[in-house]
């Protein structure tokens, strides 16, 4: 499950890279729309879940490598890898307005790849079921 949540980590700053980028190009009413303040909020929020996920992600790595328990923080870092995964590639496909349903631009594609790795390695519905049987121990 670390494995996939480092994937997912990386399909979110992918994900991310592209909204900034093109936020950045795409003019209207004279201005990059990265300048208007519901842009700069989504990609500020795109961010804050990137980077969150990214430290659980590193946290389940740390255990792993001083070979202590995994189980509840390797299912914590799938389900919260996974979610920050597809909220931030729904929001970059949305950044990108129409061309990021096309599938010319990468975004489309990483919006179905986010939504796979939810299912896989046991649903993030199942992930909540190891978390609370972890803490009900």
């Amino acid at each position: 499950r670390p494995a996939n949540s480092a994937n997912c980590v990386g399909l979110a700053q992918a994900a991310l890279d592209e909204a900034v980028a093109y936020s950045k190009q795409r003019v209207v009413g004279g201005q990059p729309i990265c300048k208007k303040g519901v842009i700069a909020a989504m990609l500020a929020d795109m961010e804050m879940r990137l980077e969150s996920a990214r430290c659980l992600v590193y946290h389940a790595a740390e255990l792993i490598d001083q070979h202590l328990p995994v189980t509840m923080n390797g299912s914590i870092a799938k389900c919260c890898a996974t979610d920050a995964a597809m909220q931030v590639a729904l929001d970059a496909v949305q950044i990108l307005g129409g061309y990021g349903y096309m599938r010319e631009y990468p975004v489309e594609k990483l919006m179905r790849d986010a939504k796979i790795f939810q299912i896989v390695e046991g649903t993030n519905q199942i992930q909540r079921v190891v978390i609370s049987g972890q803490l009900l121990k």
